[in-house]
């Protein structure tokens, strides 16, 4: 049997790829593996940037396999423990402070949206991309966060219009409105996420953990706070071997080389 994900390393860069092709359903095998692998990322200082995709060509993923719901239920011990696992694997990814980059294409439903809106950059088919939170068409509601996230990150009438009328949107409408940030060809789509993770890689880390901590849920926070925040990012990132191989690379005319 195919593992639920496959996780590989590309030097600094972790790879996750949903390997249940063509639907890459977010199996209960798959959220166990998931929430794992998520925790090694959290430790290995070797890895700087992550990509979340999924095998093939056709779908990111249409989300939880509905079949395994009672299964599910009794694996943890009740439905609450099921969602909150998931609330609990998606938190982790968003407060991590190395950057997610996922790729949506084909089917991007439920657990297929609210996975990635846990992530940090949002990178789309520019054709074919279906992405939503239709389950209200199955008389539920989204249970993984979407509804707050969604709402979060397009503002309340977009999300009140694709959730209410279970809308299915594509990458360019998706980039119209904010909730991806870039939108490519499909063929290109892979190879341009690995291509952003490796770059994210190259600058210096600490900096990089000391923004996100700044920018990660900023529009849920006072000024004063951000402002405490960014100070403490000053102080953490005064005098390290990056800083001081910015400013030599800067007075040298070249390229910094960071985290050596």
């Amino acid at each position: 049997m195919n593992e639920s994900l496959i996780y590989e390393k590309d030097d600094a860069v972790a790879i996750l790829t949903i390997n249940d092709a063509p639907y890459n359903r977010m199996s209960l095998d798959f959220m166990d593996s998931l929430e794992e692998i998520v925790s090694q990322i959290e430790k290995d200082n070797s890895i700087r940037a992550v990509v979340l995709t999924a095998d093939g060509l056709d779908n990111f993923s249409v989300g939880m396999n509905l079949k395994q719901f009672s299964e599910g239920v009794e694996r943890k011990g009740s439905s609450d423990a099921l969602f909150d696992q998931r609330l609990k694997v998606i938190r982790a990814i968003e407060t991590m402070q190395k950057p997610w980059i996922v790729t949506m294409f084909g089917y991007c439903l439920g657990g297929g949206l609210e996975v990635p809106l846990g992530c940090h950059f949002r990178f789309a088919a520019d054709e074919g991309a279906q992405i939503g939170l239709p389950e209200l068409d199955l008389g539920a509601v989204p249970a993984w966060g979407g509804s707050a996230r969604l709402a979060k990150c397009v503002g309340e009438n977009q999300a009140m219009d694709m959730i209410l009328r279970s809308k299915k949107i594509s990458g360019k409408k998706a980039l119209e409105i904010g909730l991806v940030h870039e939108i490519w060809p499909l063929e290109e789509l892979k190879p341009a996420a690995i291509s952003l993770a490796h770059e994210l890689a190259q600058q210096p880390s600490q900096a990089v953990k000391s923004m996100m901590k700044v920018l990660v849920n900023s529009s849920d926070r006072e000024l004063e706070e951000l402002l405490k925040e960014e100070r403490q990012a000053i102080k953490d990132n005064n005098g390290t071997k990056d800083s001081q191989e910015g400013m030599m690379a800067f007075l040298e005319k070249r390229k910094p080389l960071f985290n050596k």
